[in-house]
């Protein structure tokens, strides 16, 4: 007959040695207790790949889901509290202690570890003193002799010096005045580093050359007088300078741009004589030669002027009527005035290809281009030089310098805020200060109606036999 142990173990229920007898319970919550049991028994194994830390972010220690939201149950950054052992506590004594910075002697009291009593200061490390060199009454007499300077006033600076660590504000404030001469910060710095770079090479080794520091004292004293100066501007000599410094902006950026037209305009001029002397070159040679000149007398011309047409040098088939397109970098203004120009000279526009008539319909286009071109810069320097002569006649008005029949100067004025009000009574509120010599920037308006009208000139002119 089997016993309650024998039962329990083929119902594997927990219990033991114990022969208690065997009830209805032990069978309705077996398969609880046997679930409950493996759920406890389950380990979790990192998958491989899987870094430590990832994993540790999803499963704690206690097998818990990952909070959604960070929380503060635990004690990873929160201020740990003190944890109180069996151990004894190290006593604390009011103990008195002396700074070794200080010469006085004085006493002070703090409370203190008692395995500390005895032990220095432990914020005395901090105390660095700056080294004041010191100088024999030999070594004065021979090397640091000076007429403006006494012996005793040397020591009296270098004293100071060495108790206020080269604070020569401070050495300045507690200098005395009125035993000694009244003496500046910057002749207080003078002395002293001309005292340490002649000691140091005195002082040196032989052969040995020691770095000294040498201060400009005069440098000093202009560099403080600027800062004085400047602190002590007026609100109108502060207005005054940032006029002053637009302005000159302005005649930078004006003279950057007359450059860049100049340079452009002696491009033009060089083109125009390098296609000049390729024309009489042209006529010297015969018929039959000329297409060989072509290629290999020709000059080179610059990119800027005229017109340059692409070069079809890739594989495969071309017609001949694709070298006769004008480029994209022509706009449609210079288009325009070739058709019109063309249209009124009885020129078709889309002659015969043959490979002559290509060649020369193409250069007739870059010289139209080409005239175009210095027709138009013509017109923007006569332009600019009457409005310089009407600005030069109005400064000489204004100047009362009279007679405006002396030579042309490019000379421009700009007037101050002062001088554009109107005169009220006072003569001198017409003044006019000359800035610029190289002509006041257009407006858009005025610079719009200059370009059409000399694009419009321009074709005209061309027009003209």
């Amino acid at each position: 007959m089997a016993t309650g142990a024998d039962v329990r173990d083929i119902l594997e229920l927990t219990g033991g040695d114990n022969d208690a007898p065997i009830s209805k319970k032990d069978f309705i919550n077996s398969e609880k207790k046997k679930a409950k049991k493996t759920t406890e028994a389950l380990t979790f194994k990192r998958p491989e790949g899987m870094h430590r830390e990832v994993y540790a972010l999803l499963y704690s220690d206690k097998k818990d889901a990952p909070p959604l939201l960070p929380s503060d149950t635990t004690q990873g950054y929160r201020t740990v509290k003190a944890k109180l052992g069996c151990k004894k506590v190290r006593p604390w004594k009011w103990m008195p202690f002396t700074n070794p910075a200080r010469k006085d002697g004085a006493i002070f009291h703090h409370w203190r570890r008692t395995a500390e009593e005895g032990k220095d200061y432990p914020f005395a490390r901090f105390n660095k003193t700056v080294q004041v060199p010191v100088y024999s009454e030999q070594e004065y007499q021979l090397y640091l002799h000076d007429d403006g300077w006494t012996k005793a006033e040397t020591d009296h600076l270098f004293d100071l010096c060495k108790r206020f660590d080269l604070r020569f504000v401070v050495v300045h404030d507690r200098y005395d005045h009125q035993q000694y001469r009244k003496r500046s910060v910057e002749d207080l710095k003078e002395r002293y580093y001309c005292i340490c770079g002649k000691l140091m090479k005195v002082r040196a080794a032989s052969g040995a050359e020691p770095k000294i520091y040498i201060f400009d004292a005069g440098h000093e004293r202009r560099r403080k007088e600027q800062l004085d100066k400047l602190f002590n501007r007026t609100p109108e000599q502060v207005a005054e300078e940032e006029y002053l410094t637009t302005e000159l902006r302005k005649i930078e950026g004006r003279k950057k741009e007359r450059e860049k037209k100049a340079q452009d305009l002696q491009k033009l001029i060089k083109a125009a004589d390098t296609n000049t002397e390729l024309r009489r070159a042209e006529k010297r040679v015969s018929k039959k030669k000329l297409p060989q000149k072509r290629e290999t007398e020709k000059p080179a011309v610059p990119e800027t002027a005229g017109i340059k047409f692409p070069d079809f040098k890739s594989a495969g088939v071309t017609l001949r009527s694709q070298r006769m397109k004008l480029p994209s970098s022509v706009g449609q203004k210079k288009i325009k005035a070739i058709e019109q120009i063309l249209t009124e000279q009885g020129v078709d526009l889309n002659p015969m290809t043959t490979e002559e008539i290509v060649q020369m319909f193409n250069e007739l286009r870059s010289d139209l281009v080409l005239v175009y071109e210095l027709k138009q810069a013509l017109s923007n320097c006569e332009y600019e030089q009457q409005m310089l002569r009407h600005r030069y006649e109005a400064l000489l008005k204004a100047g009362g310098g009279g007679g405006g029949g002396g030579g042309f100067q490019g000379v421009v004025t700009v007037s101050t805020p002062q001088a554009a009000e109107p005169n009220v009574g006072n003569s001198g509120s017409a003044k006019e200060q000359i800035i610029d010599v190289v002509g006041a920037p257009l407006t858009p308006n005025s610079r719009k109606r200059r370009e059409s009208a000399s694009s419009c000139s321009s074709v005209k002119k061309m027009k003209k036999p």
